[in-house]
């Protein structure tokens, strides 16, 4: 049986989602728990791949295992006992042989997270970025908006991208600053994302936040297809992997 699982984690402990050599991974200590409960590691497909210290909300994986064939509620109360505190699965779901967590998926959004804050607060560290000084949200999400549609989104991929210059085209549905609170929210919504895009597109729009540039030279950026003229990459630990999408319509594609 072929199982799609949705998963949630803190992703703080972790070196991203894809299995390294020495290293604690969440698809790494996912197939632990699933060695522990069938007594083999099973293939365990993600949705996409994550930096160190990226957080998810609904990450999809596909998981296969011989010998596993447990009803999908009986096997996402096993999984969640023997994951740690900061992984847990939140849904599972028999699914077809062809499905593919990747590559079926229409679209994904990201959420980013700043909180403003003259002091540090350590029940946020390492699950938002602080701003010891107010910015200029309204800006930053007039910025954003620039950036929907259909563009080449070389300028916000980092130097080492493997996806040719000519090969960057993305279609962004979303692309939203919100104050929430004390917090400033970056949501992005689209049917792809080059390395590092979310956290190049993140550290632009601070800087035009702080003042440094004006939302006008969004579009610029944008036309010159330079990673050198956007902004710094935003911390990682700030960054959500929110929503993977499998229908165009949902997605609003």
């Amino acid at each position: 049986m072929r199982y799609k699982l949705t998963l949630r984690w803190r992703g703080t402990d972790y070196c991203g989602w894809q299995v390294q050599p020495g290293v604690a991974t969440v698809c790494g200590t996912v197939q632990d728990a699933v060695e522990r409960l069938f007594g083999r590691r099973g293939e365990l497909t993600g949705c996409s791949r994550t930096d160190s210290g990226v957080h998810a909300v609904g990450f999809v994986a596909a998981l296969k295992c011989a010998g596993c064939c447990i009803p999908p509620e009986a096997l996402l109360r096993a999984l969640n006992v023997n994951l740690p505190r900061d992984i847990a699965v939140t849904a599972c779901e028999a699914v077809g042989e062809d499905f593919h967590p990747r590559y079926d998926a229409a679209a994904k959004r990201y959420r980013y997270r700043w909180y403003q804050s003259e002091t540090r607060d350590p029940f946020r560290e390492g699950l938002a970025v602080q701003l010891p000084r107010p910015v200029d949200a309204e800006a930053m999400d007039r910025a954003a908006k620039r950036l929907l549609g259909t563009h080449n989104f070389s300028a916000f991929c980092a130097s080492g991208g493997k996806i040719p210059p000519e090969e960057r085209v993305r279609t962004l549905t979303e692309c939203a600053v919100t104050p929430i609170g004390d917090e400033i929210h970056l949501t992005v919504t689209g049917d792809g994302f080059l390395y590092n895009m979310v956290r190049i597109i993140a550290g632009t729009l601070l800087e035009i936040g702080q003042g440094r540039r004006s939302p006008e030279e969004m579009e610029a950026i944008l036309r010159g297809e330079r990673r050198e003229d956007a902004g710094k990459t935003a911390p990682a630990c700030g960054l959500y992997l929110e929503q993977v999408f499998y229908d165009k319509k949902e997605a609003g594609l």
